[in-house]
């Protein structure tokens, strides 16, 4: 089996289906695209402009949802879905949840971000394949770069801070899955892939440790997805947008 995964660096949802390769043990190469270029070339190959995308013995497959189904059926064990149905539905709801929730809230909290701190933006290419961006040069793209990926990903400075300040609540419903059950057992699935990936990129934000501490979907993160993708220090977060702000 043939397998390529068109990914953006540091990207969440390319990290989840990067990690059930992994899990399938299946052999794969990756194409990285820059952002926000990324969005033109993904239109151009699978008809959607976002990440991640795969091609398996030429069947070409958009988002991670569709992917991971995919894999599933073309490398059953161990499964990402449980074979109970009622068990099977939890996780998929819950994989839904992260994907169309999740998911682009992580990108509303990490583009304004970047805009305001540019230079943090070099922590998280890290671990890309493209050649590294000297942090000057950085500096000049980032105010496009990060307009771009705002206005894609409907990021405002009101979304912003409703974001960051309702982040304990949906933390409060992932730990909820956690103990019912739904998440967080021995062999990772489906629902744990697709929020863990977005809840270890929130984590790289030093602001955001007090709001992780203790709880067990950061130890469900840590224990999917052990490396970090970057680091945001202390103060990339306006601290009177932190829940626990006075």
């Amino acid at each position: 089996m043939k397998i390529r995964l068109f990914t953006v660096g540091g990207s969440h949802p390319c990290d989840t289906v990067e990690r059930a390769l992994q899990i399938k043990g299946l052999s794969y190469s990756v194409v990285e695209f820059p952002p926000p270029m990324h969005m033109a070339a993904m239109k151009l190959l699978f008809g959607a402009r976002t990440v991640p995308g795969i091609k398996i013995d030429g069947e070409k497959i958009s988002g991670s949802r569709a992917i991971l189904a995919r894999l599933d059926e073309l490398a059953p064990d161990p499964p990402l879905f449980p074979a109970d149905q009622a068990a099977r539905a939890a996780v998929i709801a819950a994989e839904v949840w992260g994907d169309e929730v999740l998911q682009p809230l992580v990108r509303r909290v990490l583009w304004p971000s970047f805009k305001a701190h540019p230079e943090v933006m070099a922590n998280y290419s890290a671990g890309s394949k493209l050649p590294p961006v000297p942090v000057p040069v950085l500096k000049l793209i980032a105010p496009g770069v990060t307009t771009i990926e705002m206005r894609a990903n409907r990021a405002t400075n009101e979304s912003y801070a409703d974001d960051i300040r309702t982040l304990p609540i949906l933390l409060d419903r992932i730990d909820g899955w956690i103990a019912d059950g739904v998440m967080g057992g021995e062999q990772f699935n489906a629902a744990d892939l697709q929020i863990a990936a977005s809840l270890r990129l929130l984590m790289t934000f030093a602001d955001f440790s007090e709001i992780f501490a203790g709880r067990p979907c950061a130890d469900l993160a840590l224990r999917c997805f052990p490396e970090a993708p970057g680091f945001a220090p202390v103060g990339t977060i306006p601290a009177a947008l932190l829940p626990n702000a006075a």
